[in-house]
C-alpha cells in the first residue's frame, strides 16, 4: 500500500471504523485512541497490506484493538455499568433509538460486535469470520442467538415504555 492509498483508506474508512468501534465503547474518547492506534498500526504494515484489502484489515485491527482495551478495563466499566442499570432500570425509555442502545448494550462483546458489522456496517459472514477470527459457521450462530435476544428484550412492552 503506497502513501496515497493509505490517505485515500483514511478518508473512505475513518468514518465506519469510529462509528463501529463508538457503538461498541460507546466512549467518545476511548474510541477516537482505539481508531488512532488502528490506523497507526495500519501505517506500519502498510507495505504489507494490499490496498483492496486495507478496509478488511483495518477493521481487524480496530476490532482487535477494542477488545484489548475492554480487558483492560473491564473491571472498572463492569461496575460502572452496574450502577447506570441500577438507576436506569426505573427510567422509561422513550425513545426507540435509546431502547435498541440498551438492547445492544445487554450482548456481550462479541455479540454486539457482530451485530454492528452485519447490520450496520453491511459485511458478509466471511468478511466478519476473517476479522474477529471467527469461522463463517460460528459468526452465523452468534449473530442469530444476538438477534433473538435483541428480538426479546425489544417485544416487552415494559422495555420501550
Amino acid at each position: 500500500m503506497t502513501e496515497k492509498e493509505y490517505n485515500e483508506c483514511v478518508r473512505l474508512y475513518a468514518d465506519n471504523v469510529y462509528r463501529f468501534i463508538l457503538k461498541n465503547l460507546r466512549q467518545e474518547e476511548d474510541s477516537r485512541d482505539v481508531v488512532q492506534s488502528a490506523f497507526e498500526k495500519l501505517w506500519k504494515n502498510r507495505e504489507a497490506v494490499a490496498a483492496e484489502k486495507s478496509k478488511s484489515y483495518l477493521f481487524t485491527i480496530a476490532y482487535h484493538q477494542m477488545i484489548d482495551h475492554l480487558r483492560k478495563v473491564k473491571r472498572v466499566q463492569l461496575r460502572e455499568d452496574f450502577r447506570e442499570e441500577a438507576r436506569g432500570s426505573a427510567a422509561p425509555i422513550l425513545h426507540l433509538k435509546k431502547a435498541l442502545e440498551e438492547a445492544l448494550s445487554r450482548l456481550n462483546e462479541t455479540q454486539r460486535s457482530l451485530v454492528l458489522l452485519k447490520d450496520y456496517e453491511g459485511y458478509s459472514y466471511s468478511e466478519i469470520g476473517q476479522i474477529t477470527g471467527l469461522n463463517e459457521s460460528q459468526v452465523k450462530v452468534y449473530l442469530h442467538r444476538a438477534r433473538i435476544q435483541l428480538k426479546n428484550y425489544l417485544v416487552k412492552v415494559e422495555n420501550l415504555i
